[in-house]
């Protein structure tokens, strides 16, 4: 009882450590994590190198995987490159073994106290976060000193003895290593029960091997389940790992177990613990070496397992995937995407819906329609994205631009429903056989360039955070204010001089009404922006 006592807790203050460190470092990484996705888009082997990166900073291959499918998923990587990441998480993940392996734990009090200290002093968020990583690298130790010592009796146990003697079957250890990773999902912390059982005696080097083998193919469990409900091509990603794991396994086996095992005790000769960090890092780089130059037939094979092709239903989200919560700065990033992405739509509705008015253009009209229940879903989803993702630990920065994009997403919103509302007013027009003076619609046609000229202006401050930009659309709107006054007063001119119908009047004001609304919008966009940079500066004196 002490032994599972001990062995549970051990792992499982392990796998907080691990969780909590990668947490601080990615933290600590911040804005650097959002110019990964300009990487991603070069070829494979800035993808591999990008795949070792963002593994170390994770501390896990299984979250880089999955959040590889949610790229795949939303559009933002081909299998080309995807291949590349999976190939650099698998070398990635060595990191942790590797630390694992120089028996630090003596100095696991030594680091938590250190981190603590630091972090109730601190004043910046940058150095609490170095101090977070400080205190999970000791908690991770302290796991593993526990597992050590839960399992030190285990060496008197003829019963454990006896099973340690079976995994000099292969194919038992390959199945051992996959259940265990499979059940914590975590290759590491398989690696790290495997030390500490090593650390009591009984294991060497050969019996290790394939338990190694076996929790690199456990480790595609994770990706595999979050594939399910994704697309095609995201699924043909998840089972790329699968394959790269099971073909590395295979080619060790029956070719390079023997020789490497051999060059591990050649660099490590006494000290197990080592010698299985020095085999789990082996393992991965000589796979990826080996396997990288044939990626192309793996991504092949991968498309013809996972046959057919996607029904291509309307797109709601491109950018944005649940799988990018764990990477929260990628995820607040591609989520500013999605909103600029649905504020072009937006721009597209708004083109139409004044095409549709000034020519009566029904078609046009309806498609604002159905424009509209896109943008409508599409907010829902960001909306729904957002929220979920303001629950994750964020900085302060990256709480502000949250806040920033959810007040946007509304603006842009309702600048939709007031192009919905002018396509409404031109299918009245259509309908009633209702017309306008050419002076009214040159009014109309000039008030919604400038309005279309502002709206697309506040897009372009959202993307580029320029603030005098902002403070342009701000003088623009107060340009469209004045604008209105002057065509409002102009067409009632007009109808009392009985130059337009009244039908047509009521229509006009409402239309300029609309496009005035919509300058309003603008200028929120733009207000919002100004108000982030300002708490910011003032931050920061």
């Amino acid at each position: 009882m002490d032994i599972a006592i001990g062995l549970i807790g051990g792992l499982g203050l392990f796998l907080f450590g691990m969780n909590y460190m990668g947490d601080g470092l990615q933290r600590a990484a911040g804005e650097r994590m959002k110019n990964i996705l300009a990487v991603l888009t070069k070829n494979k082997f800035m993808g591999l190198i990008v795949g070792t990166i963002v593994t170390m900073i994770i501390q896990s291959s299984s979250a880089t995987t999955v959040m590889t499918v949610g790229f795949v998923n939303a559009g933002l990587m081909n299998l080309q490159q995807a291949i590349g990441i999976i190939m650099g998480a698998n070398i990635g993940t060595t990191v942790t073994a590797l630390l694992v392996s120089l028996s630090l734990d003596k100095l696991a009090p030594l680091f938590i106290g250190v981190g603590v200290f630091i972090h109730l002093i601190a004043k910046k968020k940058k150095i609490k976060d170095i101090s977070q990583v400080i205190i999970g690298f000791g908690i991770l130790f302290l796991g593993m000193n526990l597992m050590k010592e839960a399992v030190q009796p285990l060496r008197e146990s003829a019963i454990f003895m006896d099973i340690l003697s079976n995994l000099n079957n292969p194919f038992l250890g390959i199945l051992a290593g996959f259940g265990i990773t499979a059940l914590l999902q975590s290759s590491s912390a398989t690696t790290g029960l495997l030390i500490a059982v090593a650390s009591g005696g009984g294991i060497t080097i050969q019996m290790a091997f394939p338990i190694i083998f076996g929790q690199n193919i456990g480790t595609c469990v994770t990706a595999l389940l979050s594939s399910v409900g994704a697309n095609k091509v995201a699924k043909r990603a998840s089972v790329m790992h699968l394959l790269f794991n099971v073909i590395g396994t295979v080619l060790f086996l029956l070719i390079l177990a023997k020789p490497v095992s051999m060059l591990v005790l050649h660099l490590v000769p006494v000290d197990i613990q080592q010698q299985i960090a020095a085999a789990h890092i082996l393992f991965n780089i000589i796979n990826v070496i080996i396997l990288f130059p044939f990626s192309n037939l793996i991504v092949k094979a991968a498309t013809a397992l996972v046959k057919g092709e996607d029904e291509m239903p309307e797109e709601i989200a491109k950018y944005i995937d649940k799988r990018l919560f764990a990477t929260p700065s990628i995820a607040l990033a591609q989520a500013a995407r999605e909103t600029l992405r649905m504020g072009k739509i937006v721009s597209k509705q708004l083109d139409l819906s004044i095409n549709s008015f000034i020519n009566k253009d029904e078609l046009k009209a309806k498609k604002v329609y159905e424009i509209e229940k896109q943008v409508n879903k599409l907010a829902r989803t960001i909306l729904s994205f957002l929220v979920k993702l303001d629950k994750i630990s964020l900085t302060d920065n990256e709480k502000d631009k949250l806040v920033t994009l959810m007040n946007t997403l509304n603006d842009i919103e309702r600048v939709g429903d007031h192009a919905d509302n002018i396509a409404e007013l031109s299918m009245y027009m259509i309908e009633n056989n209702v017309s306008f003076s050419n002076t009214a619609k040159v009014e109309v046609n000039d008030m919604f360039n400038i309005t279309k000229e502002a709206y697309g202006m506040s897009l372009t401050v959202l993307k580029t955070v320029d603030t005098d930009l902002a403070y342009e659309v701000i003088e623009k709107d107060k340009s469209i204010d004045v604008t209105f006054k002057t065509l409002r007063t102009n067409h009632i001119e007009r109808l009392n001089n009985h130059v337009c119908e009244p039908n047509a009047g009521i229509i006009f004001l409402d239309t300029i009404n609309n496009l005035e609304r919509i300058g309003d919008h603008s200028s929120n966009i733009a207000l919002t922006v100004i108000e982030v940079i300002t708490k910011k500066k003032n931050k920061n004196i």
